[in-house]
């Protein structure tokens, strides 16, 4: 069971990382990273790095969810709606990322890898968090909630109105000369 969902895990990660480069748009590309994350955190809790693993998925969808937020915030319109393309210098960007992986997969395997020395800690997580953060931890744990509380009501009180503010729930109405972006009644937005 454990070899199965090692494969199955692997291969949504690498899908999904795919995907980001295939979606035309930002949002659908902002979530199939975080689901390639997801699935790299899931390998690595399969692995018995609980730790590692549990803030690799909660570090990559807190890190999405603000990139979905400052998407909506200071782009003033649903990106899932905004086409796109993330494949910018095709040709070049696949050449270096064959190159990158065939030089990351022989080192993998051509490098003799040192043996253990030593015992694993009794307990691994509250090791491993202990070299990470040291006495920090507890501190971490508070201040990052109250971060992302301060992002949101910074981005709340920088941009007052949207959209909606704007024009209305009618987005698909028409202008005073029946053209069919309706007249910006606020200067210096699409309608200038």
């Amino acid at each position: 069971m454990s070899v199965v969902l090692f494969w199955f895990f692997s291969i949504v990660a690498v899908a999904s990382a795919a995907a980001v480069f295939i979606v035309n748009s930002m949002a659908r590309a902002s979530y199939a990273l975080a689901l390639s994350f997801i699935a790299v955190g899931a390998i690595i809790v399969q692995l018995e790095l609980d730790y590692i693993g549990v803030i690799t998925i909660l570090m990559m969808v807190m890190e999405m969810a603000i990139m979905a937020v400052f998407m909506v915030m200071y782009m003033g319109m649903n990106p899932a709606l905004m086409p796109m393309d993330m494949r910018h210098n095709k040709h070049r960007s696949a050449i270096i990322a064959v190159f990158v992986f065939v030089l990351l997969a022989a080192g993998a395997l051509l490098i003799p890898w040192p043996e253990r020395m030593g015992v694993p800690a009794a307990n691994v997580t509250a090791s491993l968090g202990e070299s990470l953060m040291g006495s920090k931890m507890l501190v971490m744990l508070v201040i990052s909630p109250v971060l992302f509380a301060t992002i949101i009501a910074s981005l709340v009180l920088a941009n007052p109105r949207g959209r909606y503010d704007r024009r209305g729930d009618n987005l698909d109405r028409r202008g005073a000369d029946g053209r069919s972006e309706p007249e910006d009644p606020i200067r210096g937005g699409l309608g200038r």
